[in-house]
């Protein structure tokens, strides 16, 4: 599934996942306990309660989240996190410069499709050069 990272309309990758697998709308609605008018709003809607996402992601078999959390890592500046004080938090802490293997793998198809170059690649995703030609290099039999 070839998803926007940058802008992610939510309700169109739950209608792409629920055509995906196939699940049937009745099943939809008693599972979350909605009417199909409304099953069909959400399809549309461009962002969705937490607590409504987490029901989808459950019965759909799919982390709708992490697409999030790859935004974040491409879309903003690993510098940016430096610069806030340092504040003891009860949250939890995750490492801010955490490359899945799906977002490196999509970074490769963009430059390998030419939808990108390097250059670019490195100016929108604020992804050092060093840490590019080592993907490259590391996975230069996938491109």
């Amino acid at each position: 599934m070839k998803t926007d990272l940058k802008d992610i309309h939510i309700g169109e990758i739950i209608y792409k996942r629920v055509n995906e697998i196939g699940i049937d709308l009745d099943r939809i609605c008693s599972n979350m306990n909605l009417q199909k008018a409304e099953i069909e709003n959400i399809y549309k809607q461009e962002t969705l309660e937490t607590k409504a996402l987490l029901k989808w992601c459950k019965l759909l078999e799919y982390d709708f989240f992490r697409l999030f959390s790859q935004h974040l890592i491409l879309y903003t500046s690993p510098k940016g996190f430096d610069t806030q004080q340092k504040v003891n938090t009860e949250l939890p802490l995750f490492r801010k410069n955490l490359y899945t293997k799906d977002v490196i793998f999509y970074i490769l198809d963009v430059i390998e499709n030419k939808e990108k170059t390097r250059i670019q690649v490195i100016e929108d995703y604020k992804i050092p050069k060093s840490t590019l030609n080592r993907w490259i290099n590391k996975y230069k039999n996938r491109i």
